[in-house]
């Protein structure tokens, strides 16, 4: 046992799970209440189960660069979380994922409909989330950023800024923690403008509905990539704080509560990958670096915070 820190505050750390054993027979005991996670098949096994049996899953993401965005040219979904999900399932023998594309605050809504099997979206574990699904253990730790208006004109550093301007309104993507982050920090609810993805944020700026919008730095960096010369990065920028403690967010896939063998094989395979040089390698074509890798914190720790 180990003690790590995560928001702030000293949380025990179990070690991760190995590799599940004897996992087909695990998946293929059937649930009470029954799962038709295809849509084609009568039978009432798990979603593992008939994933292993059909070689295949759905993933529901939100199209936000670098965590989850359709590639037209490559005509796929990619990302750090659908290749991390590539390389999982494909561990454990499904092969195929198929993408389901949701605004960011319809996952949660969707994966609970059974529209998709799994969120692989970059999503952080909260524990306000954690009452409504179940989450893998991290896979990365990302920091926040504004993107403001050439010349950063109403000098907005920080949510504190947001809040000591009166007339400055910040733009956030629905269901996006940085709305409760803006609310936690004082940001009144009537200078929040919510926008259904990170694109229309930023172009929310370019047009002046919101003078900054709020995100994590790995999603301004590939905005800004874009090289619009619309908009800049706001320097230097102070991370919100909680409770006294600087927020540092941590990513996940999530599942449906009912999933738990799923939850644990794939929890198995991200220990076997998260870390290693092959993880490196899936991930720093999307801007990702050691930098933001997650540590030893699990998802139990993150859902207790």
């Amino acid at each position: 046992m180990t003690a790590r820190r995560g928001h702030g505050k000293a949380v025990t750390v179990r070690a991760r799970r190995g590799f599940l054993a004897g996992i087909a027979g695990v998946a293929l005991a059937p649930l009470i209440g029954g799962c038709d996670s295809g849509g084609d098949t009568a039978s009432r096994v798990s979603t593992l189960a008939w994933a292993l049996r059909q070689g295949k899953l759905r993933i529901g993401y939100a199209n936000e660069a670098p965590y989850a965005y359709y590639d037209t040219a490559a005509r796929r979904v990619t990302g750090e979380a659908p290749e991390i999900a590539r390389t999982v399932l494909g561990d454990l023998g499904i092969r195929e994922i198929e993408g389901v594309l949701a605004e960011f605050g319809a996952l949660i809504p969707g994966l609970k409909a059974r529209r998709f099997d799994i969120i692989a979206a970059g999503m952080y574990v909260l524990p306000e989330r954690c009452r409504e699904i179940a989450f893998s253990n991290p896979t990365y730790r990302v920091r926040e950023a504004f993107i403001v208006a050439p010349g950063n004109p109403k000098a907005l550093h920080s949510y504190a800024d947001v809040v000591r301007r009166a007339d400055a309104r910040l733009a956030v993507v629905a269901g996006a923690v940085q709305r409760s982050y803006a609310r936690r920090n004082g940001v009144p609810d009537e200078r929040v403008i919510v926008f259904p993805d990170a694109v229309s944020a930023m172009e929310g700026v370019v047009a002046g509905r919101a003078d900054a919008y709020a995100a994590t730095s790995l999603t301004i960096n590939d905005l800004l990539a874009r090289g619009t010369g619309k908009v800049e990065r706001a320097v230097p920028f102070a991370d919100p704080q909680i409770n006294g403690a600087v927020v540092q967010g941590y990513g996940a896939f999530g599942f449906r509560k009912t999933d738990a063998d799923l939850v644990e094989a794939f929890n198995g395979g991200l220990a076997r990958l998260i870390g290693t040089p092959r993880h490196l390698d899936l991930v720093r074509p999307f801007g990702f670096t050691e930098n933001e890798f997650p540590g030893e914190i699990t998802a139990a720790a993150l859902c207790r915070v």
